[in-house]
């Protein structure tokens, strides 16, 4: 099992503990703020360019909250922390 700096907690077990609160598929806002309140415009365009698996109901996005753990994953093993900048505010 993979640690993160805590030594007690692993990424996916830190990320459950973060997004507890939130329904397992979200909308858009719900997405913003677990992305640390990134713009609804930065949204969609994460949406649009597939960055984030989602499906839609009607013009409505709808976002399984296992997809932004799965983008949150590879945003902080692929990149320096440098590129994300986005996720902190």
């Amino acid at each position: 099992m993979l640690y993160n700096s805590f030594d007690t907690l692993s990424q996916k077990e830190t990320y459950d503990l973060l997004f507890q609160n939130y329904p397992d598929v979200v909308n858009v806002v719900q997405m913003c703020e677990m992305l640390g309140g990134i713009s609804t415009k930065t949204a969609y365009k994460l949406l649009r360019a597939n960055k984030i698996e989602h499906f839609k109901i009607g013009r409505a996005y709808k976002i399984p909250k296992i997809n932004i753990l799965l983008y949150l994953q590879h945003m902080t093993q692929h990149y320096s922390t440098s590129h994300c900048n986005a996720l902190v505010h």
